[in-house]
């Protein structure tokens, strides 16, 4: 088990007298934006499938098959690259993947059939389980952990401005000019974010000073066999699973089981997507401000309790139902903010980049088996309601349950400086 320690040294300054440098600033704001165009990406394929299936002709399941490709490429890409994460300047990493997730995208752009378009998803996705990972190495070795809140909140911020903003403007210009253009918009706007990150973000390679002369599958092994680290991913794997699991169903259950009706599902993401907008950031500053570890507390029991509620809903009023989503967003977005906190702290910084690639690796593919788990669990009547949504809730509750043990391990481990020192970055990341 690896015990390296840390070179960073506990936090002596006050969480209220840290600001954001200008420098800091435009990190935030390159890497949220970053984070908007691999969101949009991922997300817009499924509200194009309505005008992919006939365009393509090809079948629901042939469709569900190139919009998990995407993930599961994702995921193997994350793993097979993460003994090669810190053997480089991130910078030069996320351009060099970033591109390829570009030229992804651009092959989608021009896909005319079902073949191509498989091909490109899976190239996309390859390059895209990479980029993210990387992204939130970069933020770990700029930002001391008392500001993490902070930016974490403001990039989670960005997934729910895709679905405001992203993807109505892509149905738009699908409407138009056929469902290929939105991804010709995304290379667009990506080559543009690509151009700042190459002229302005500096290197990042302070973490190359510090790595010892291993070979990268040996840097892979000791990452996934440190104690410390399996925690987190073990967090991470449930967390991923939980959050996936209602997602699936959640339009289906809000038209046949609520009762909304197909014109009102919009109103419903927008009022969402806006309140997540502006409480995301908000829960990075609690985090912050008033412990990780609270406001991950915080999060797992509005989760628990609105999920608790939502699942067994009947015929209810829109205005209603989108509260009740509101209050349920705040619970998931607080646990992943401060989840997101709490174990970038775990990691030495000569192992950032692999703990990340293979904790991005680990949420892809447990969004992956969140979905068949709700599959087999959730039974529909034809064109009738849902059956055992509840039992999905429930499902939720206990991995919820569990993930709050397993984080409150997290947050001792890198709250409370070990003599070994293999952490020494967070001490009083917990208040009280």
């Amino acid at each position: 088990m690896s015990t390296r320690p840390s070179t960073e040294s506990p936090p002596a300054v006050a969480t209220a007298t840290l600001a954001f440098s200008g420098y800091q600033r435009f990190v935030t704001g390159v890497l949220a934006f970053l984070q908007f165009t691999l969101v949009l990406d991922f997300m817009m394929l499924s509200p194009l499938g309505a005008l992919v299936i006939p365009a393509l002709r090809i079948s629901p399941s042939q469709f569900g098959l190139v919009v998990s490709t995407y993930a599961f490429a994702a995921g193997i890409s994350g793993f097979l690259t993460a003994g090669f994460a810190d053997r480089f300047d991130r910078r030069k990493l996320l351009l060099f993947f970033y591109l390829g997730f570009l030229a992804g995208t651009l092959l989608c752009g021009v896909a005319g059939s079902y073949a191509f378009l498989l091909f490109a998803r899976m190239v996309t996705g390859l390059f895209a389980g990479v980029v993210g990972s990387v992204s939130f190495a970069i933020v770990t070795d700029l930002f001391p952990l008392q500001l993490r809140g902070r930016v974490m909140g403001v990039i989670q911020a960005s997934f729910s401005a895709s679905s405001v903003l992203g993807i109505p403007i892509s149905l738009s210009l699908s409407n138009q000019w056929g469902w290929n253009a939105p991804y010709l918009m995304i290379v667009g706007i990506g080559a543009a974010v690509g151009l700042v990150i190459r002229t302005y973000l500096r290197p990042v390679d302070e973490h190359l000073k510090l790595h010892p002369d291993r070979s990268p599958l040996h840097h892979l092994r000791q990452t996934l066999v440190t104690r410390r680290y399996q925690l987190g991913f073990a967090a991470t794997g449930l967390l991923s699973v939980g959050g996936f699991m209602l997602m699936p169903f959640v339009s289906v259950f809000n038209v046949q089981n609520v009762g909304l009706a197909l014109g009102q599902l919009p109103w419903l993401y927008l009022i969402t997507g806006l309140a997540s907008m502006l409480t995301a950031p908000l829960i990075g500053r609690a985090s912050d401000r008033l412990g990780t570890f609270r406001v991950f507390a915080f999060g797992c029991a509005m989760t628990i309790i609105m999920v608790t509620i939502f699942t067994r809903l009947g015929r209810t009023p829109l205005t209603t139902t989108a509260a009740i989503m509101v209050l349920l967003q705040v619970g998931i977005f607080s646990r992943i903010i401060a989840s997101s906190v709490l174990t970038s702290a775990l990691p030495a910084p000569a192992d950032r980049g692999a703990y990340m690639s293979i904790s991005a690796s680990i949420q892809q593919v447990s969004g992956g088996v969140a979905a068949v788990i709700a599959g087999l669990v959730v039974v529909q009547e034809p064109a009738g309601p849902l059956h055992h949504f509840d039992v999905l809730g429930d499902i939720l509750v206990g991995t919820t349950l569990v993930t709050l043990v397993l984080m409150r391990y997290v947050n001792r481990e890198v709250a409370i400086p070990r003599e070994s020192g293999a952490t020494g970055e967070a001490a009083g990341i917990a208040k009280g």
